[in-house]
């Protein structure tokens, strides 16, 4: 397996992935690709949105009709009553058709957004199925699952909330500016001379909100790996008391993670009272000129070109404050675009990841016997670092192989290049004479069964768990297979048999018993070559012997390559290759390696005494 990233690495791969410019023109264009499909209904929703204006509009400006009626002092008190009962009305009409309107856009939006973000998992997922072993190894888990959270449920905020909000503000805007200028173009001229001064100051405070809120949405990604990666190594951390030191880290992760919400959430918080202090001056300005003009029309002969009643100033002060909202709003929801596109960039770096390679010939392999070569063979996970060295193993089809060696010599290595999770750099590996390469990996894998040291059990029944080797396979080849790996004892006795419900990886059971299903899941599979890395370290000495029996019935005809580090487990092996350094330096029988008295006669003399 490639090598872990030290801490002080992680840490300086955090801080400039903050400071990596994004390409934010192509993020939106992107983001707006998954709404092609319900471009209908956010036309409904728009129109929505559009008679939800219209109705603000028209509804604040039926209050110069009124007013001018109840100031009219030709008109009678029951006239004036009788207009005032009307204009409410009227008003109340507008109003109600102003709120079904609205009504309708949110559950359209409702429905929109959520099958947009249904679309963007969905994606997101089938990608983390064609992205290569080596992603995996080298991003933490927790990392991965915040993109699949927290960022794709801020991506639905925006389309849920945002969007919306951003199409209505900018027709409120336009509406209250014709109707400003159809009421008094002079009032008007002051406020679009000091419009540019409000938008001004909210696109700085936007432009410096971005990177904050994409700094906090990597950091927070950190946080949640960081907390993934110790919930699962909980019995780790407590048997070497590390919890102290844990709780360090982990406060240096959540610190980094405070410093950036803070001044994202300073930032973005800033950016409301700063417009509404904007919209007040605009507002008072715009109300003191407004009552000059209204009182030189009624009593010192009127501007040209620009009279105004006491309606219309009570009108076009009310159009004033609500020229300001709009800008507010659309000022305050850069703050929620910048947070969801931050998110966005890093749900689709996600998706940009280069798919597992399928090159060449793609050859569909029949009717395998299991001729494995591995020929010269050099690899390295990092260009810096070669970990073997023309490395060569031969398997007749039906031979047990097995792989001895120190920790990090290369032999888990060897079969992750035959499985092609990895791509070998010089060499070449042939499964019948044909080049790995060439051969399709669906081909590849369906032919080759794993049973690791990890064992992972997936929620659901121990029959479904077990047939998960072969989805084809009857109930009754289940039990065999079981029987084989010497699991249809215990898994009898549980309380529903074979219907017995998983979850939690399994955490029901002890790690011998996950160990047995899943060697019983290979056990299924029909793949003539088998790779067995360790996969008898988690069970007793008892279970390993049985385990031992079964597994000569289950490797018969089958290309096998073991990895133990029991030497006991591999004595019948046909040939064992011995590495060291990412080189083979011994290779031969257990008798003949044993005459030898090398590498191989010290590891077995050496773990012999400690059986």
């Amino acid at each position: 397996m490639p090598p872990m990233m030290p801490a002080g690495n992680r840490n300086e791969k955090r801080y400039s992935k903050k400071q990596k410019p994004k390409n934010t023109k192509a993020t939106v264009k992107r983001l707006f690709s998954y709404l092609k499909s319900e471009r209908y209904k956010i036309a409904t929703a728009v129109f929505c949105v559009i008679i939800s204006s219209a109705s603000t509009l028209c509804g604040s400006y039926l209050l110069k009709p009124i007013i001018n009626g109840l100031t009219d002092t030709s008109k009678t008190a029951e006239e004036k009553i009788a207009s005032l009962l009307a204009g409410l009305a009227v008003m109340a009409v507008v109003y109600f058709i102003g709120v079904a309107a609205t009504y309708t856009q949110s559950r359209i939006m409702i429905g929109v957004s959520q099958g947009t973000l249904n679309k963007i998992r969905a994606d997101l997922f089938e990608k983390l199925q064609k992205l290569p072993v080596r992603y995996f190894d080298t991003n933490a888990t927790g990392d991965i699952m915040s993109r699949f959270t927290n960022d794709v449920d801020i991506i639905g905020e925006m389309l849920n909330s945002t969007l919306v909000q951003i199409f209505s503000g900018t027709m409120t805007l336009v509406g209250t500016l014709v109707l400003m200028l159809y009421t008094n173009w002079v009032l008007a001229l002051v406020t679009i001379i000091f419009s540019p001064i409000i938008a001004k100051v909210g696109a700085t405070i936007a432009g410096r909100s971005r990177k904050y809120f994409s700094a906090q949405q990597s950091a927070l990604g950190d946080v949640n790996g960081y907390i993934e990666e110790i919930v699962t190594g909980q019995k780790v951390v407590k048997v070497f008391n590390h919890e102290d030191k844990t709780v360090e880290e982990f406060s240096d992760l959540n610190n980094d993670l405070r410093n950036v919400q803070v001044k994202a959430q300073f930032i973005g918080g800033i950016m409301g009272p700063c417009m509404n202090a904007m919209g007040q001056v605009n507002y008072t300005l715009t109300a003191c000129v407004g009552s000059i003009i209204a009182f030189m029309s009624r009593w010192g002969g009127g501007v040209p070109f620009a009279s105004l009643d006491i309606g219309g100033l009570t009108v076009f002060v009310n159009f004033s404050r609500q020229f300001s909202r709009p800008i507010n709003e659309l000022s305050q929801q850069l703050t929620n675009i910048m947070s969801a596109l931050a998110g966005a960039e890093r749900v689709f770096t996600v998706m940009d990841e280069e798919r597992e390679k399928d090159e060449g010939k793609k050859i569909e392999l029949k009717n395998v016997r299991g001729d494995v070569v591995v020929d010269n063979v050099t690899f390295g996970y990092n260009p810096d670092k070669t970990i073997l060295k023309n490395v060569s193993i031969y398997a007749h089809p039906g031979q047990k192989i097995a792989l001895v060696g120190s920790t990090g010599a290369g032999k888990t290595t060897i079969t992750n290049l035959i499985t092609r999770f990895y791509n070998i750099n010089e060499g070449k590996i042939t499964i019948d004479g044909v080049d790995i390469k060439d051969i399709s990996l669906e081909s590849l894998r369906e032919n080759i069964a794993m049973v690791l040291q990890d064992t992972h059990l997936f929620t659901g029944t121990i029959m479904e768990n077990i047939r998960y080797g072969r989805l084809d396979a009857t109930d009754a080849e289940v039990r065999q297979a079981a029987r084989t790996s010497c699991a249809h004892i215990f898994i009898k006795n549980m309380p529903e048999g074979y219907d017995t419900m998983l979850t939690g990886d399994g955490s029901n059971l002890s790690q011998g018993q996950r160990q047995l299903i899943n060697i019983a899941r290979a056990a299924l599979s029909k793949a003539p070559i088998l790779v067995l890395d360790e996969a008898t370290s988690s069970v007793d000495t008892r279970t390993e012997r049985d385990i031992n029996e079964a597994m000569d019935a289950l490797m018969e005809n089958r290309t096998t390559f073991v990895i133990a580090h029991r030497l006991s487990t591999i004595r019948n092996a046909d040939a064992i290759m011995v590495l060291e350094n990412g080189e083979i330096i011994e290779r031969g029988s257990h008798e003949e390696l044993l005459e030898q008295k090398g590498r191989y006669y010290e590891l077995y003399t050496g773990l012999k005494e400690l059986d």
